[in-house]
């Protein structure tokens, strides 16, 4: 099994003219988990490479096999960044040229961070401010939240292996329902299985076949 993490920065707006905070965030693309975040006033490969360290460290990283995805900015390209992933046995990987949208699971997570109604309405006053209401937001993001994408399970259930018995319980109660009021359903109930793999870039067959499904 190869195991996969994407990485990204964006700003965040502070009261200075001109001036924004640095949040560095590392995303499980298979859970949607959060397992590391940062806040800084500036962008160095040393905050990423200390970030992903940490995120090895806490999610108990041990061995190879795991593969970073990450923009191509400098700070996830300096020699800090590379030499720290080559020492922990991590395989980088880097969104491909003028292609905005090659990173989909991180830029997803960051509309959702930028949207969320308890966005706050004006810049942030200082780092302290802003690393809070992240922290506030991660925590809701991992354990509250249920992602459309994971069968609405929340990132944290999956990462720790928690949703294939939700799923499974999701599909017999809705097949218990359609057999006590049949007249009620027009078709199959929700597709409640499990989803055991999770592409960056699926090939073309397999994004054939999501269409189809979409479809259906």
């Amino acid at each position: 099994m190869q195991f996969s993490r994407s990485t990204l920065l964006t700003y965040l707006a502070s009261t200075i003219k001109g001036s924004f905070y640095r949040l560095y965030l590392i995303e499980d693309i298979y859970s949607r988990k959060i397992v590391g975040w940062e806040i800084h006033d500036n962008e160095t490969a040393e905050h990423a490479s200390v970030l992903i360290s940490k995120a090895c460290l806490a999610e108990g990283i041990h061995k190879k096999g795991l593969v970073l995805h990450s923009d191509n900015g400098s700070p996830m390209k300096g020699a800090t960044m590379l030499a720290t992933l080559q020492k922990l046995g991590i395989v980088p990987s880097f969104s491909r040229p003028s292609v905005s949208d090659d990173n989909p699971f991180s830029e997803s997570t960051f509309r959702t961070l930028k949207y969320t109604p308890s966005y706050p309405n004006k810049p942030f006053d200082t780092i302290q401010a802003a690393r809070k209401w992240v922290d506030e937001f991660v925590t809701w993001y991992n354990e509250t939240h249920r992602h459309s994408s994971i069968k609405f399970v929340t990132p944290g259930q999956r990462h720790r292996g928690e949703d294939v018995g939700i799923l499974n319980k999701r599909n017999i109660v809705y097949n218990a329902a359609k057999e006590l009021n049949p007249m009620r359903w027009s078709g199959r109930t929700r597709n409640w299985s499990h989803i055991s793999e999770v592409w960056l870039n699926p090939p073309k067959k397999n994004q054939r076949e999501v269409e189809l499904e979409k479809a259906a």
